[in-house]
């Protein structure tokens, strides 16, 4: 039996922490998902975290699946991690300028994405989505894309249109600010269904684009391609003279190392990276065939330029994952245990009789409060947000930390212990049985 913590006690110094955010920070937060609006109560405020757990504001500690959203694969403040950015600060954090480490990180990058022969790299998955997308319109002479409903590919005026992720936590189906002729160059299908894709290309011959997707969706709760649907998509985009983007900022080297793309033997003209390239710093990138992205400046005329690219210390704990990621055996042992959680969570399921389902993809995982399987979007928003909501509350009140959304996913990282996962099991079956 996991005693559940007191729901107000124990938490005095992240209450007034907050309280004083709310003062000078929109929500008191710098990501609207981070506010707890969807699960109800107050977000804890972290202090410290290291290897699988997080210490909150008042000391409470909790194990953590939600792992920087995915970008710590290794793990909270691995030593060889700390120890490459301690290194680096000491020669300087930014310089605006290149450096040798750019060229080793981007080198590592298209050894294990061969698709990717250039890259460029950017400071966050918008950036980079954003990006991608600018060049292929550029490229084709195109102005329209298509994107899956669910499918969240950041903040970008062309993009928040039945986003999934933290549109769907707070309920916001499209975002006012965004000019309805922009909005109107960006058409949307149902996730899975290659046959809608094709009814878009079909009605507007030749004007689209691109066609952006995640190959995995993660944004709506975890949901994976049908046999077939992505290489229906990659025929598609090929038929039809259109650029096939793969949006990787989350699967890329988390499903393996290399991403979905990998994994499934399907080439993309342009990909996405983001969250576990740069070890834990904000780092993000595009990449594709020489030819698309040699029309970026100073080569070409499609512009895009940052600061903060290719940071050093973002580089730095990059370059630091990447070989801590290539050693042999680091996927193997990740996915063993994922699916013995994966196993676990579904037993649990048949022990407490919840009405729920799994879902599991490589160290990604959902518990969707849904007794039908998740297969899209529409799929995803019949899920029973308010269960979700008490179970995310029991399970936080027994020291375990779920990502605080019924459409975000679970990350199981290289740190989680077996001991560690067979207390979140049990942690799981009692707070099921709680919201039953």
């Amino acid at each position: 039996m996991i005693s559940p913590r007191s729901k107000e006690a124990g938490r005095s110094r992240s209450h007034e922490i907050f309280r004083r955010a709310t003062d000078v920070l929109v929500g008191g937060v710098n990501s609207p998902v981070r506010a707890f609006r969807a699960v109800g109560g107050e977000p804890i405020v972290v202090d410290r975290a290291a290897g699988a757990r997080l210490w909150d504001a008042d000391g409470n500690e909790y194990i953590d699946y939600v792992c920087s959203w995915g970008a710590l694969i290794l793990g909270h403040a691995h030593p060889k991690i700390v120890q490459a950015i301690t290194e680096q600060a000491r020669r300087g954090t930014s310089y605006g300028m290149p450096t040798e480490l750019e060229v080793e990180l981007a080198l590592r990058i298209r050894k294990a994405l061969p698709s990717c022969e250039k890259v460029r790299f950017v400071s966050s998955g918008t950036e980079a989505t954003m990006s991608a997308v600018r060049l292929a319109r550029a490229a084709t002479g195109r102005d329209l894309i298509i994107k899956f409903e669910g499918c969240y590919h950041g903040h970008s005026d062309s993009f928040l249109s039945e986003a999934g992720s933290g549109l769907a936590t707070l309920g916001i189906a499209a975002c006012p600010g965004v000019p309805k002729a922009l909005a109107e160059l960006t058409l949307n299908a149902p996730y899975n269904d290659a046959a809608a894709a094709e009814k878009l290309f079909d009605l507007h011959r030749n004007k689209i684009a691109a066609l952006i997707v995640e190959p995995v969706a993660a944004n709506m709760g975890v949901v994976s391609p049908k046999p077939g649907f992505l290489q229906a998509l990659r025929d598609l985009c090929t038929r039809n003279g259109a650029l096939l983007i793969f949006d990787e900022v989350i699967t890329g080297f988390r499903m393996c190392y290399g991403g979905a793309q990998t994994l499934f033997g399907i080439t993309p003209d342009l990909t996405t990276l983001g969250k576990i390239i740069g070890g834990g710093l904000p780092v993000a990138a595009y990449g594709g065939r020489r030819d698309l992205m040699d029309r970026v400046a100073p080569l070409g005329p499609v512009y895009q330029a940052g600061t903060l690219s290719g940071n050093p210390l973002a580089m730095s704990a990059g370059i630091a994952s990447f070989d801590l990621l290539a050693a042999p055996g680091f996927y193997e042992s990740l996915e063993v245990r994922a699916k013995r959680f994966g196993e676990g969570i579904v037993a649990a399921l048949g022990e407490t009789g919840a009405p729920a389902t799994a879902v599991r993809a490589g160290s990604l995982l959902t518990l969707f409060f849904s007794r039908e399987p998740v297969t899209d979007y529409a799929g995803a928003k019949k899920c029973d947000t308010r269960r979700f909501a008490e179970f995310f509350r029991a399970m936080l009140d027994r020291g375990i930390f779920l990502a605080p959304s019924q459409f975000e996913a679970l990350f199981v990282s290289a740190a989680h212990t077996d001991a560690e996962i067979d207390h979140t099991l049990a942690a799981f079956c009692e707070s099921l049985a709680t919201t039953s």
